[in-house]
């Protein structure tokens, strides 16, 4: 069978045995079609990978100068430095950047998949590597150039800049044994990388011949509340607990204003780990540790790559490990 770039309206109509018209109310408006044909709509259009254009009834004669980017929240702090980079460098090269909320969840981000491809972007830039099946078909079957980032795989879906979450929980956890912390805990947010950073946790406490930390999980985007909140709940089930190590920045923050409110000196009594090094991090009392990201490093890079494949260029070096660094000051 032809590859999904080729297929038309036409050709679905064909395969699926009704008129183009069925086709397209079956793509924009499923309620105007009758049970029967929708199915067979849907077969054809999932067996063949087809993608419906959302510009084709436009006037546009060139590339749209235009990528998209998902990001889980558009609340949370965590990825603004990427975003920001990002914009730059595309607004450098004469691209715009449009952002859309993804979530954290796979449905959600199916749906604005499939809304972002129909607009035929020159690429698209993901958070994580994560995706369903369907997500991943949506991508592929759309010959459009996309750059995962914020997490690391030796199989991309096409191109990726990021970094080990797993090896990030290795990391802190050897960071805080180190220093002589015997009973840490992961207070941490409830999602997929935030996962496998426990499980990188786990796993090096595991080589250093020490307990398992207990993990406390709270809902993504974490706040500062959830960390007043959470810490409020490690401290009344496990009281001797020395050493906290939070999926993000704003979550040790809470952590350090419940603490401070307990009368817990920091870190004489209670070490603090953040991630994400937001410009609070460094200016806080006090100042905290934390995991640097280079935000700005690869969304630069997404940006270039992005670019390049748009603009008919190759991309030598479709894989990049960006790393991090643990930021060591006063909280441990």
């Amino acid at each position: 069978m032809k590859k999904s770039a080729g297929f038309t309206i036409h050709d679905i109509a064909k395969l699926a045995g009704v008129s183009a018209m069925t086709v397209s109310r079956a793509i924009n408006h499923p309620e105007k079609v009758s049970v029967a044909a929708l199915a067979r709509v849907r077969e054809v259009v999932s067996r063949t990978g087809f993608v419906p254009n959302g510009m084709a009834g436009s006037l546009r004669s060139s590339r749209a100068r235009l990528v998209a980017a998902a990001v889980p929240s558009l609340i949370g702090p965590v990825f603004q430095e990427t975003i920001r980079a990002l914009n730059q460098a595309l607004d450098e090269r004469g691209y715009q950047l449009m952002i859309g909320q993804s979530g954290y969840g796979d449905s959600r981000e199916d749906a604005l998949l499939d809304a972002i491809i129909r607009r035929r972007p020159d690429g698209i830039v993901l958070t994580g590597i994560m995706h369903s099946p369907e997500g991943r078909r949506l991508l592929l079957a759309s010959g459009i150039p996309v750059v995962e980032t914020w997490d690391l795989t030796p199989t991309p879906i096409d191109m990726l800049v990021g970094f080990s979450h797993e090896r990030i929980g290795q990391s802190v956890c050897h960071f805080l044994y180190s220093r002589g912390y015997r009973y840490p805990v992961l207070l941490s947010a409830n999602d997929e990388r935030a996962h496998r950073r426990i499980d990188g946790f786990q796993g090096m406490a595991r080589t250093l011949d020490q307990d398992a930390a207990p993990t406390y999980l709270v809902a993504a985007p974490t706040t500062l509340g959830s960390g007043r909140a959470g810490l409020s709940a490690i401290l009344d089930k496990r009281p001797q607990t020395d050493a906290v190590f939070c999926s993000s920045d704003m979550l040790a923050l809470g952590v350090l204003i419940e603490a401070q409110a307990r009368g817990l000196t920091v870190p004489g009594q209670l070490a603090v780990v953040g991630l994400g090094d937001l410009e609070l991090a460094a200016s806080l009392q006090p100042a905290l540790t934390t995991v640097r990201i280079d935000g700005t490093r690869m969304g630069r890079t997404a940006a270039q790559y992005i670019v390049d494949r748009a603009e008919g260029r190759s991309v030598s070096e479709p894989i990049v490990d960006i790393g991090f660094e643990i930021i060591e000051r006063a909280s441990a």
